[in-house]
């Protein structure tokens, strides 16, 4: 009977969240998007919103100030924001990371002293892992960490991070023993506040994915306390960060629902008032053939993803279950963006509508937290792995 209240109450608490998230989204969000995603305005007063909401928190261990919500519903968060804004979604997840690396990971002190304010946005970033000749094969990163004293003196390069320019602080892959063999052993997560040394070098400019600052970093002398070693013992980066990217893929997955869920509404929507040759176009077969190909597309992403959002909730390793929900996720993005802006014609490649933005957002997201054909490789290793002969 116990387990049964619990569950109605953990049921009842989700729905007023996404409740919360949902007229947020309409009121405060959807009004605006089209310029600022235009004009690659950073969003600043609804990142503002979003701290006093507790969304940086949102996964964060409530003795730490967090909402503590579970992984399941946060996939539902970022689901809804995506098929609004995909950019906010960003804003979140990749502070999120860096919160549970820590959270996951850090020491003690570490915890006491750093999730109370990324909880509350006060200390609000993401991950410092891709430099440029360096993505997916993080072990041949290049920016060394030399100890000296009770410092780390940092030199090196990234790019492609998110939340570094209106964000202070950062999860830091560094080399801490560049000679160590295998090379992740010698592979360190720091945490890196703003600091003299720190440098934010030019903002990149994208094809879509806009208002949200993704930037080139250079460290120059930069130092940082031996205390924010996370764990306080080196040569665990490689593997706590790929832990966090469980989280990320979950994620990304996510937003590929999103997207791929606003693109069935636009067409749905659009495909019962345009008409040709006497009737809507959604009495065509060839509409309907793809609006049902696109839902059907849409809801084995949904279930994917939130298979895989409930395996992290259990504390298991679901590095192949996140690997299957990123790829079939996002490539449903893709391809719902694309028939989207088919259904609409030429209504549908107008800036003056959503659909062309959906279109342009999608593709980062076969890119982005390993790459697709990557997250293919992780699926059939685990498989291999979990059904040996």
């Amino acid at each position: 009977m116990d387990a049964v209240v619990e569950r109605r109450e953990t049921a009842e608490s989700e729905r007023l969240v996404l409740e919360m998230v949902d007229k947020f989204l309409a009121t405060q969000v959807k009004p605006h998007v089209h310029t600022l995603e235009h004009d690659d305005i950073y969003p600043s007063e609804i990142v503002e919103k979003m701290k006093e909401m507790g969304l940086f928190g949102c996964i964060i261990a409530p003795q730490y100030g967090g909402l503590g919500l579970s992984t399941s519903t946060y996939a539902k968060i970022i689901e809804r924001m995506s098929s609004v804004w995909m950019s906010i979604s960003g804003i979140v997840n990749s502070h999120l990371i860096m919160a549970m690396v820590v959270q996951r990971n850090g020491t003690d002190e570490q915890k006491a002293l750093f999730l109370p304010r990324f909880a509350t946005g006060e200390l609000r970033g993401g991950v410092g892992l891709t430099e440029p000749d360096c993505g997916t094969d993080l072990q041949s990163i290049r920016t060394l960490a030399k100890r000296a004293g009770d410092q780390y003196v940092v030199n090196g390069r990234k790019t492609w991070i998110t939340n570094s320019l209106y964000g202070n602080c950062l999860a830091l892959l560094v080399k801490t023993d560049p000679n160590a063999k295998p090379p992740h052993k010698g592979m360190s997560l720091l945490i890196a506040e703003k600091g003299p040394g720190f440098i934010v070098g030019r903002k990149l400019e994208k094809l879509g994915y806009k208002g949200i600052d993704t930037c080139e970093l250079s460290f120059e002398d930069y130092k940082v306390p031996a205390s924010r070693l996370i764990g306080g013992v080196e040569g665990r980066g490689l593997q706590q960060i790929l832990n966090g990217l469980e989280l990320g893929r979950i994620n990304v997955a996510a937003r590929g629902v999103g997207i791929a869920d606003a693109a069935v509404k636009e067409a749905v929507a659009y495909s019962q008032v345009r008409t040709t040759f006497g009737k809507p176009i959604c009495e065509h077969q060839a509409i309907q053939l793809k609006l049902g190909e696109m839902a059907t597309r849409l809801e084995a992403a949904r279930l994917l993803t939130y298979r895989a959002a409930e395996a992290y909730d259990r504390g298991e390793r679901c590095d192949m279950e996140a690997g299957m929900a990123k790829p079939f996720a996002t490539e449903a993005a893709v391809e719902n963006s694309l028939e989207a802006m088919r259904i609409h014609g030429a209504y549908g490649y107008s800036q003056e509508f959503g659909i062309e933005r959906l279109y342009r957002d999608a593709p980062l997201l076969v890119i982005g937290e390993g790459t697709n054909e990557m997250q293919r490789i992780i699926i059939a290793k685990q498989l291999i792995e979990r059904n040996r002969v």
